[in-house]
């Protein structure tokens, strides 16, 4: 009598490859693009600093900074254009490339304001770092869960860490004048996870050897944070860039309210 449990299984009817024939497959989005606002793009391409601004902090500082030019745009497919408004909002779901002066020592920054997949950060880390923009040095703004956070944080305590590439480092360590970017804030304890789009660009960062910094920010919103975040730009990074309206960045938000933020989206981070 054969053995049912130990007896080989009979053959399957179905080859390995025809398996997928019963998985429905998406058709794959098309690959973000750089779309240039100016005919002299090649002056935009090589910036001193690139500043990503990722958490709602930082978007609600850039928002306000005028002096800045809107020089392109990054498309990713996938985000609907219809609700935008014509002239640049904190409402809008894009991610405008600006100008934030016109010397030698070019400063451009990338207000991201949409949410960003997983599986679409590296496309988008390689477009921003590396191919049509290299520039010399990168600070990503982002901000950091408590659930990616080895420790406690307390939502009545505005904080910020950093991590830094190798290139950054060893800038420090050989005694450049501008090294580190941003000064005033201890490195990201050991055990917490920096994830998504962050990740990406950081990482980018130290496959093509650029000095990048990477600072998050906690809460994810509030006055609080906005006032660090505010204070780190503008002592550490930005010193030479004018015109930041403090004021009217203050009266915004609270006009906005503290219970709920238009640009916190869980997705953005992930």
């Amino acid at each position: 009598m054969e053995d049912i449990v130990t007896e080989i299984p009979p053959p399957s009817r179905f080859f390995l490859e025809e398996l997928n024939n019963f998985v429905f497959h998406l058709p794959p989005f098309p690959s973000p693009f750089l779309l240039f606002s100016t005919p002299n793009q090649k002056k935009y391409s090589s910036p001193s600093l690139l500043i990503i601004a990722m958490s709602s902090p930082s978007l609600q500082v850039f928002h306000h900074v005028s002096s800045k030019t809107l020089v392109g745009t990054l498309i990713l497919p996938e985000i609907p254009l219809s609700g935008n408004s014509v002239e640049p909002s904190l409402k809008d779901k894009s991610c405008n490339i600006y100008a934030l002066n016109e010397d030698d020592n070019l400063i451009m920054s990338v207000s991201v304001q949409y949410p960003v997949t997983a599986e679409r950060s590296h496309a988008i880390a390689k477009l921003l770092i590396g191919e049509q923009i290299i520039p010399e040095k990168v600070l990503i703004l982002a901000s950091i869960r408590s659930s990616n956070f080895r420790g406690r944080l307390s939502p009545d305590e505005a904080i910020a860490f950093k991590l830094e590439s190798s290139a950054e480092r060893k800038a420090k360590a050989d005694g450049h004048q501008d090294s580190p970017l941003v000064k005033c804030a201890d490195y990201l304890p050991s055990g917490s996870v920096v994830d998504g789009l962050a990740a990406a660009l950081l990482s980018r960062c130290q496959l093509k050897k650029i000095r990048g910094t990477l600072c998050v920010s906690w809460p994810e919103v509030g006055a609080s944070v906005i006032s660090l975040v505010k204070c780190l730009l503008l002592k550490d990074v930005l010193s030479r860039v004018k015109h930041v309206d403090i004021k009217n960045l203050e009266e915004e938000f609270l006009k906005l309210g503290r219970s709920k933020d238009f640009l916190l989206d869980s997705e953005l981070y992930t």
